[in-house]
């Protein structure tokens, strides 16, 4: 190495290793599910960016996604690269990582990887069932603590900060700030890849390293989208029922929907059509089969589905 090579603070020379980390999305049976790789904890796929073969990133997410897998990806973006020193296992390594979202319909993966629900790792994220357990049971009270153990003008700050995040004190919940929830649980000490004890049904499950963190921002970049990008038709199959639209849209967001609104919604931005065709195995009335308009992408600068409806403040 050249001169221009810092020495880190343990006396030995930086290295830089580059890897690519996907958040790949599925929705299945009103759940929505994430693909993780090994069991006691789980990462996401993950690969090193092999810089004589790999033309872009993007590529290098697709090559690793698929050998790691044996699924080929449709729709992804980038999330946002991290680099905070110390976030790898090799502390002489400065680990860069650029992290993508990958919408797709679920098939079944190969090797070591494997569907998980992703309320699995935030569970207060899912407000569908009335306001999840682990909130009240366990998060409102950690959060009240970790404020009371300031006072004066840190408390108020941390009060306030508390409120806003997770929707307090007037505030309402936001569905997109699902990051912010994760890093301040993360800064409380109360998740376990803080040090917290495990304890899967209230603090959700583990991941390796700050992956968890980084399914928290995906969550919140869908659940954006859904508001003014027509991603949701990236998890549906060419055909589907309105109500099965609704299904996806709910599983994404953590919440219920007004049907009525909903369709309303649908109907006035029009992003879909019917076929003329009908679903008959509902068991019920047979529902018409519609289809995503891609016409609506030229035609409004905002073609999203909506959130009418939305969870209120605790």
């Amino acid at each position: 190495m050249g001169p221009d090579h810092e020495r880190n603070p343990r006396g030995s020379l930086d290295d830089v290793a580059i890897e690519v980390v996907g958040v790949v999305v599925a929705v299945t049976d009103d759940r929505p599910r994430v693909l993780t790789v090994g069991g006691a904890a789980p990462r996401l796929p993950t690969g090193a960016l092999h810089l004589s073969g790999d033309v872009t990133l993007e590529r290098a997410l697709r090559r690793m996604v698929l050998e790691q897998t044996g699924l080929e990806l449709g729709y992804v973006e980038q999330l946002y690269t991290l680099g905070d020193r110390d976030r790898g296992t090799d502390l002489a390594v400065r680990l860069i990582s650029v992290a993508y979202l990958a919408l797709v319909r679920e098939r079944e993966p190969q090797g070591d990887s494997q569907w998980r629900d992703l309320y699995e790792f935030l569970p207060w994220e899912d407000f569908r069932g009335g306001r999840p357990a682990p909130l009240d049971r366990s998060v409102i009270p950690a959060l009240r603590d970790w404020v009371e153990r300031s006072d004066g003008d840190a408390a108020d700050v941390r009060r306030e900060r508390a409120g806003i995040v997770f929707g307090r004190d007037g505030s309402p919940w936001d569905i997109e700030r699902s990051l912010e929830r994760y890093e301040l649980l993360y800064e409380m000490g109360w998740v376990p890849e803080a040090g917290a004890r495990q304890d899967p049904p209230q603090r959700g499950a583990a991941m390796a390293l700050d992956h968890r963190r980084i399914v928290a921002q995906a969550l919140g970049r869908v659940r954006g989208k859904l508001r003014y990008r027509p991603v949701v038709f990236e998890l549906l199959s060419d055909e589907f029922t309105l109500t099965g639209l609704q299904r996806v849209v709910e599983a994404l967001s953590g919440t219920r929907l007004h049907s009525q609104n909903f369709r309303r919604l649908i109907d006035r931005g029009g992003l879909v059509e019917g076929t003329g065709r009908h679903d008959t195995g509902t068991g019920g009335r047979p529902a018409e089969l519609h289809r995503f308009r891609r016409e609506v992408v030229r035609e409004r600068p905002a073609p999203g589905v909506g959130l009418p409806g939305m969870p209120t403040s605790g």
